[in-house]
């Protein structure tokens, strides 16, 4: 590609990337990266809530102006540009609100429950990724058959749903977040089904007990095009039976419908000086070091505080101790990482029961950060002026030190630290 701005060849000396944008605006080329990255994420949340019947014509057609805003030539304007990334976040706010509506419409108001963790004795199939409409194909198809089914990841939140909750073939939970599956996925004897992100390409020893829904897919395992999962049953059949095994169950389905329900009673808690704060702790996870620094924030946090946490994040907090408090349990598991719009719902609930902003709430945000679904996520919380979120434990690679410190500059958007008690005592004080 030629880049008109140098006169030269793209990725020669003097471009920065494929895209034509020069050098000297890489900083322009940053915040196009910011705004692909969340596309990417929006687009993701877009296509589960489409498989629910949510759509908006809206938000499509803000995709495609996004996207062209974005190609060679067109934009070179670093502030306009941020606006857009902002604007990405605001219909990504829409978007999460679209599946949130679908998935209580299709499998009904989520509760609180507790989650079995460990697999039954006879065949088994685990599952996992976001797509709760692949799980509730798959539950249909096994119904009458000997066959459980057991979540996995991302598909931990399933449970809250009644629907899903009470099929008799869905036996319960099985591991922890993604970045395990390499280490959990040879110890689970049946097949695997991964629905959307966050599957990684499989080691030999198990890719061929490995199944993928739709666009999903890996070397050495098996692409379902359509919703026909007997290629699955008939592997659960063929491969050995799961033994008896238990682990520490998990409570989830704090959903917003229940804390809403219960917010004044959260109001008047607050005012009567018995919650000293809310953390929001929780986010896209990944395995490099340093990410430990979660787990010590959250056990670092004071008795009469609540921890809210959602996707696959909470898996460094969740095998943790926390008690409970005013009648709820410390922490409150919401759900996926899209359920990030149901923590916003109920801080602008509080915001309004108080007569205040979110920023004047007792609220702290402190969000890992790994991928495109946490781009978007990140840049709804921005264009809503939450300010003081603090992610890590990198900052996102694309983003150069002049667009990381207007962000710094303008939502006093800030980096973990290497100490977490000392910043929850920042927090605090």
């Amino acid at each position: 590609m030629f880049c008109n701005q140098c006169e030269q060849t793209a990725q020669g000396v003097g471009c920065v990337s494929s895209i034509g944008v020069c050098g000297k605006n890489a900083d322009v080329q940053s915040v196009q990266e910011l705004i692909l990255y969340g596309l990417k994420g929006m687009a993701a949340y877009a296509s589960h809530a489409r498989r629910l019947g949510k759509t908006d014509s809206a938000v499509s057609a803000f995709i495609e102006d996004a996207l062209f805003a974005t190609m060679t030539n067109v934009n070179f304007d670093l502030d306009s540009l941020l606006e857009i990334a902002l604007e990405v976040g605001r219909h990504n706010l829409r978007v999460m609100e679209l599946l949130d509506a679908g998935h209580i419409e299709a499998f009904g108001k989520p509760e609180p429950t507790t989650v079995r963790c460990g697999t039954q004795a006879g065949p088994g199939i685990l599952i996992t990724g976001h797509d709760l409409v692949d799980l509730q194909i798959l539950l249909d198809q096994v119904a009458g058959t000997d066959i459980k089914v057991y979540t996995h990841g991302e598909m931990l939140p399933a449970h809250m749903y009644p629907k899903l909750r009470q099929h008799p073939n869905l036996a319960g939970h099985y591991g922890g977040a993604w970045q395990q599956q390499k280490t959990e996925f040879p110890n689970f004897p049946g097949p695997v089904v991964a629905t959307t992100n966050c599957i990684l390409i499989p080691r030999s020893d198990y890719a061929d007990r490995v199944f993928t829904t739709r666009f999903t897919a890996v070397p050495g395992g098996t692409r379902l095009p359509d919703d026909d999962f007997a290629p699955v049953l008939d592997k659960a059949r063929q491969c050995p039976s799961l033994p008896e095994s238990t682990q520490e169950s998990l409570t989830v389905g704090f959903h917003r419908t229940v804390l809403l329900d219960a917010a004044a009673a959260l109001v008047q808690a607050i005012k009567a000086g018995q919650i000293s704060r809310f953390f929001v702790i929780g986010g896209c996870d990944g395995a490099e070091p340093g990410r430990n620094y979660f787990s010590d924030y959250a056990t670092a946090t004071p008795a009469d505080s609540f921890i809210l946490t959602l996707g696959c994040g909470k898996y460094r907090i969740n095998q943790q101790a926390y008690g409970d408090h005013l009648g709820f349990p410390r922490l409150l598991d919401m759900g996926q990482c899209n359920d990030a719009y149901g923590a916003i719902q109920v801080a602008l609930a509080l915001a309004q029961a108080f007569e205040c902003g979110v920023n004047d709430l007792p609220l702290t945000l402190v969000v890992s950060w790994f991928e495109q679904k946490a781009v978007a996520v990140l840049l709804s919380l921005l264009a809503l002026n939450v300010q003081g979120i603090t992610i890590g434990p990198k900052p996102p690679a694309f983003l150069t030190p002049k667009v990381f410190a207007a962000l710094q500059s303008r939502f006093n958007l800030k980096l973990t630290g290497a100490d977490a008690k000392a910043d929850l005592a920042a927090a605090l004080a």
